[in-house]
């Protein structure tokens, strides 16, 4: 039983991972959008006169003396997940929406089956054993604890995938350029050391409990209710709208630790000098003062289009998966 779930978890989460990838994508690009210690030349600061020039009836100009001219820092646009997806495709092809997939896949395999599979392993165990109740308290510890096992094994993926979808955002003698998520294990692991790959792992764990208790905790809570109260059969119809509830919650609950994570993740660490963010609390400050505490909800849009759809096709997926191999 046990082997079983993790088997059935990691397929259904394969195809959930690899199907979302470009809306993880567009997310990962929103959450980065806007750290001041990135250089863009598009934001650049820019010098203006604080006073206009002045004509004599000569003819003379009279220039301003250098006191006179005040630095302007460029408003940051506002970017949409539509407008950064285009973006991406314009300046970097189609294919570039596919950046990091390779991470997502053995991310999924690391992280998600081990996590769902957990998850049903505590199920059994937990569940009342004359009536299989299994209430929601216990439903949110297994989530909780599986969550936080399954993120300690898959954050080097983790940090490999983010890198890899944040890369084409960099200017192009900065980028990393990693040829595949096994060359940006190897690459980060000689240039910063093993224990980069461990980076924001505790933001890692931090978020990973919370979706998963969210989001398998509220997909067999409602699941349950709505196969209790006769609503629906037991069926794709029960299974979308389950599903589709369970993203919802989990990108609510998990969307400011998503972008702390990103943040910390995708800093650059030069040798000698000191990291854009000492820490999850150091980033989580920096970026409320400098961006607002919505800041923490950047890229919440595609989260939830993102998460939507792939809680619908994980879900979806497990369940008929478990159909396939209900025999074995």
């Amino acid at each position: 039983m046990g082997l079983k779930g993790f088997v059935e978890g990691g397929i259904a989460s394969i195809v959930a991972g690899a199907s979302t990838h470009p809306l993880d994508l567009i997310k990962v690009r929103m959450q980065l959008h806007g750290e001041s210690h990135v250089p863009n030349p598009a934001m650049q600061p820019c010098y203006r006169p604080a006073v206009a020039l002045t004509t004599s009836g000569a003819g003379n100009v009279s220039v301003p003396a250098a006191s006179a001219f005040r630095m302007v820092e460029p408003q940051q646009p506002r970017v949409g997940p539509l407008s950064v997806g285009v973006g991406i495709v314009r300046a970097e092809g189609v294919a570039a929406l596919f950046s990091g997939v390779s991470a997502t896949v053995l991310r999924q395999t690391l992280y998600s089956a081990t996590r769902m599979g957990l998850y049903e392993v505590l199920k059994q165990k937990w569940s009342d054993p004359e009536t299989r109740n299994f209430p929601l308290p216990r439903k949110i510890a297994a989530g909780l604890v599986a969550g936080g096992v399954g993120a300690a094994v898959g954050n080097p993926a983790d940090v490999a995938m983010v890198r890899m979808q944040a890369d084409g955002r960099l200017p192009i003698n900065q980028r990393r350029n990693y040829k595949s998520v096994v060359d940006a294990i190897g690459q980060m692991s000689k240039s910063e050391g093993v224990a980069s790959l461990w980076r924001g792992s505790a933001l890692t764990v931090n978020r990973a409990m919370i979706v998963t208790a969210s989001q398998l905790a509220s997909y067999d809570q409602i699941k349950e209710m709505i196969l209790e109260k006769g609503m629906m059969s037991d069926g794709i119809g029960t299974h979308v709208t389950a599903s589709f509830a369970a993203g919802f919650v989990a990108a609510v609950a998990s969307n400011p630790v998503d972008v702390i994570k990103t943040r910390v993740m995708n800093m650059r660490v030069e040798p000698g000098a000191p990291p854009p963010y000492s820490g999850a609390l150091d980033c989580a400050l920096k970026t409320v003062r400098a961006e607002g505490p919505m800041a923490l909800y950047k890229g919440f849009v595609p989260t939830i289009s993102r998460q939507g759809p792939f809680t619908v096709v994980l879900f979806v997926t497990l369940e008929q998966v478990r159909k396939m191999l209900k025999d074995f």
